[in-house]
């Protein structure tokens, strides 16, 4: 069923153009911004495009986008799915597989996070190296299509280490806070109460949201290699410290991260190209 549901998503987007990307990139809450910098061959907006749901949070464009990010052939999703949306997890990570099948050799996710580390502050970049998955529902639940991937795909070395490190040098580069770390994923929409960020943070959490993981166990699913680049919205710990933030104001600090990242992700793409 999905297999043909995809089958249908990338005939409609071969019939808008034939660009193949080589990149593809997921823009999370308030870095949508980044968009803005890629030079646009074709922009399909997600309403059009077979089985792909609508976003519902405000910063979230809706749009698929080809184009060139400082001259590297990308796909660029303004905007994902989240489970708090009401929509499935199959839903949710849907447009993952189309990328995949889109032929992108590699995924970079973005999103915003709350810092659950004495040492990660807002605005700081975290490379994800490691997650825990406390969402109440997995993607890869049900029938296993094995054209799409296995039935039971190991989660080891999911996130690549040596890239990580990478991104950690170019931003020591460029005078920007960089750090490795745990991602923790909530069902949301609500934000944590202290006793959660403890918990989080004693379970070994550096960072929590409410997004990410579906779409890096889909990927891992079907051996897509995946980087996570999270930008700090606001710190949760110590929580005797902890200040109470609106959802506008962790936007406000999410759009100046994600002029860093922006940066980031093209000296990293030239990275990549060198290897």
């Amino acid at each position: 069923m999905i297999y043909a549901q995809i089958q249908e998503a990338i005939h409609f987007i071969k019939h808008q153009t034939d660009f193949l990307p080589e990149y593809g990139i997921i823009l999370g809450t308030g870095l949508s911004q980044l968009s803005e910098e890629i030079e646009k061959i074709v922009v399909i907006d997600y309403k059009d495009i077979p089985h792909f749901e609508v976003s519902t949070v405000q910063t979230h464009k809706g749009k698929l986008i080809f184009g060139y990010l400082d001259g590297n052939k990308i796909v660029a999703m303004a905007g994902r799915f989240h489970y708090y949306e009401g929509y499935s997890m199959q839903s949710i990570t849907f447009p993952i597989r189309v990328l995949k099948f889109l032929g992108i050799k590699r995924l970079f996710i973005s999103n915003i996070s709350g810092s659950t580390s004495q040492h990660i502050f807002p605005g700081d970049l975290v490379l994800v190296r490691d997650h825990i998955n406390l969402q109440p529902e997995n993607p890869l639940r049900g029938p296993n299509d094995e054209r799409l991937g296995p039935r039971f795909p190991e989660m080891l070395n999911t996130y690549d280490r040596g890239i990580n490190h990478k991104a950690m040098e170019i931003a020591k580069d460029l005078g920007y806070r960089a750090h490795e770390g745990v991602y923790v994923a909530l069902q949301g929409p609500n934000l944590e109460t202290p006793a959660e960020y403890e918990f989080l943070h004693r379970i070994g959490g550096d960072i929590v949201g409410m997004s990410t993981v579906p779409e890096v166990i889909v990927a891992r699913h079907m051996s897509l290699p995946v980087t996570v680049i999270s930008v700090v919205s606001n710190k949760c710990y110590p929580t005797e410290n902890i200040q109470s933030a609106t959802v506008e104001e962790m936007i406000q600090v999410a759009g100046e991260g994600g002029k860093k990242l922006a940066v980031l992700l093209k000296k990293l793409f030239k990275s990549l190209k060198e290897r």
